[in-house]
């Protein structure tokens, strides 16, 4: 297991790479001084996002290995095929992965999705259009929602 830490415009990011792979990526409160490897996965990894940051990317070319439960995988999966600049409710995730009444075992599966930003969980709102729950906090699920639509604060 190789790990990355490296600052973003919301604040840092540890990314986590195994088997050439991205398996983690998540906020962190500090710069873990100790995630410094600089594998080429967890480099594009930080090249990538800065692109996002900057608004020259939409979409993320990063091989990823997603462990959870067969329904959670299919959750996080269809969060890929959420386009940028785009979002889908709870509901529509359920009715997608052909579970209409799962909304919130889809909530579950989102709030654990073990790679923030690159599989867009911050895409997913309420039923009204609504802010929800996010593990990086709401403040930072408006922020990546704004930088995909162009807006400033």
């Amino acid at each position: 297991m190789k790990k990355r830490c490296f600052k973003s415009p919301l604040g840092y990011l540890l990314a986590v790479e195994e088997d050439g792979a991205l398996t983690a990526l998540d906020f962190v409160q500090a710069e873990d001084q100790d995630a410094r490897d600089l594998s080429p996965v967890l480099l594009l990894t930080e090249k990538q996002l800065g692109e996002y940051f900057a608004g020259l990317r939409e979409k993320f070319e990063v091989p990823l290995q997603l462990k959870g439960s067969d329904f959670q995988k299919k959750v996080w999966a269809s969060l890929l095929d959420i386009p940028y600049g785009q979002t889908r409710t709870y509901g529509q995730i359920a009715a997608q992965i052909g579970q209409p009444k799962a909304s919130r075992a889809v909530g579950q599966a989102n709030n654990r999705n073990p790679i923030a930003i690159i599989v867009p969980c911050h895409r997913v709102v309420g039923a009204d259009g609504a802010l929800t729950g996010y593990g990086g906090g709401l403040a930072r699920k408006e922020a990546l929602l704004m930088i995909e639509r162009n807006l400033e604060k």
